[in-house]
């Protein structure tokens, strides 16, 4: 069998067409995530912290310098913590929305299973009317016998 051969068959396994899809959607949702976090969550957290974007706190290790004429610029060195806060809220709305997902999917795979059980396996007969107990059948011959004498 050829390379291309084996390739178009491990291709087309169902398994990698799954993954594919998973990593497309996957990316696409992170957008939407990124895009909630962005435009929705942190506007108002800004709002309530006094206006602070979030994207533009820092800690300035050292301050940038223009270029003069004995000197060559300077980039500014900094550790931008507030970047590193909204990736971190990214995460958590992530991991949070997989989490309802899997609950949600496993629930719905847990129902699907017990309605396949369910039509699978057939009805009980009813259960046979217990023997009546020494007891009982003592009492209803005694009932009987007082009918007969009547």
């Amino acid at each position: 069998m050829g390379f291309l051969q084996e390739f178009k068959q491990f291709a087309m396994k169902g398994n990698v067409v799954d993954m594919a899809v998973g990593v497309i959607i996957g990316g696409a949702f992170g957008k939407i995530v990124t895009s909630l976090v962005n435009d929705v969550i942190m506007p108002p957290i800004g709002y309530l912290t006094g206006g602070v974007d979030f994207k533009d706190l820092k800690w300035i290790i050292q301050e940038a310098a223009e270029a003069t004429d004995t000197t060559a610029a300077i980039a500014e060195v900094s550790l931008k913590y507030g970047a590193f806060v909204q990736q971190i809220i990214d995460f958590l709305i992530i991991a949070l929305s997989v989490f309802v997902m899997v609950k949600l999917v496993n629930k719905l795979s847990n129902l699907r299973k017990k309605e396949e059980e369910a039509a699978a396996e057939p009805e009980p007969a009813p259960a046979p009317e217990p023997e009546p107990t020494k007891e009982e059948v003592l009492l209803t011959e005694i009932r009987d016998l007082l009918k007969q004498q009547k």
